[in-house]
């Protein structure tokens, strides 16, 4: 199995996307509402298109789950998770905190994946022995011990509404003993931001496979 070359054609994946999330920031977008706080527009489609057929491209046997349904089990042992526009809401505001973030998984153990930013141009890549990069720099995780001095990320389940105290209560408890506590509304760039050493840690409750 080449790890770099999956990583390779997840990072071209993930700028594809990208390049179309770019071009339709800030234009009149069509939105639709998955459930009360789920938002999903005609861009997120646009970009799981254009990322499954990259992927289809080169390796047409493997499976895809896609967050926006465009994806399909064949039964292999390969499986892409995408999530074509993490941070729809952000996206749909006009908010500048958005990526694409796709992965590959060999029967359930991680081999690479790409999340990409548009907005600062950042391309986060990683694979399975050869490790992580911004840009092609290097990552490397805080190493900050001290919960008092950490700065934290975390993100609010779409479901948030139905019970806000359980959500309070853990974010309360945070709030309390970190040095500062964030939310930006993007789970796969808040990994890896904290990939990236520029958070300490980082929450959420109830993610799906592809975020």
């Amino acid at each position: 199995m080449n790890a770099d070359r999956f990583r390779a054609v997840a990072a071209d994946a993930a700028v594809l996307a990208g390049e179309i999330q770019r071009a339709r920031l800030g234009t009149d977008i069509r939105i639709e509402h998955k459930g009360v706080l789920d938002l999903v527009t005609e861009v997120d489609r646009a970009c799981e298109e254009a990322i499954v057929a990259r992927l289809r491209r080169s390796f047409p046997d493997h499976d895809v789950v896609a967050e926006e349904g465009g994806g399909s089990l064949r039964g292999s042992d390969f499986v892409w998770y995408v999530d074509p526009l993490d941070g729809t809401t952000n996206f749909a505001h006009g908010y500048p905190f958005f990526c694409a973030s796709i992965a590959l998984a060999h029967r359930g153990v991680t081999l690479a994946g790409a999340v990409y930013d548009p907005v600062k141009d950042e391309l986060f890549t990683a694979a399975r022995g050869r490790g992580a990069t911004c840009n092609g720099r290097a990552l490397k995780v805080s190493s900050t011990k001290s919960l008092a001095q950490s700065v934290l990320v975390t993100g609010f389940p779409y479901d948030l509404r139905d019970d806000v105290p359980h959500t309070m209560r853990l974010f309360e408890r945070f709030l309390h003993h970190a040095r500062a506590l964030r939310r930006d509304g993007a789970a796969a760039l808040d990994l890896a931001y904290l990939a990236a050493g520029r958070i300490d840690g980082y929450f959420e409750e109830r993610l799906k496979p592809w975020d």
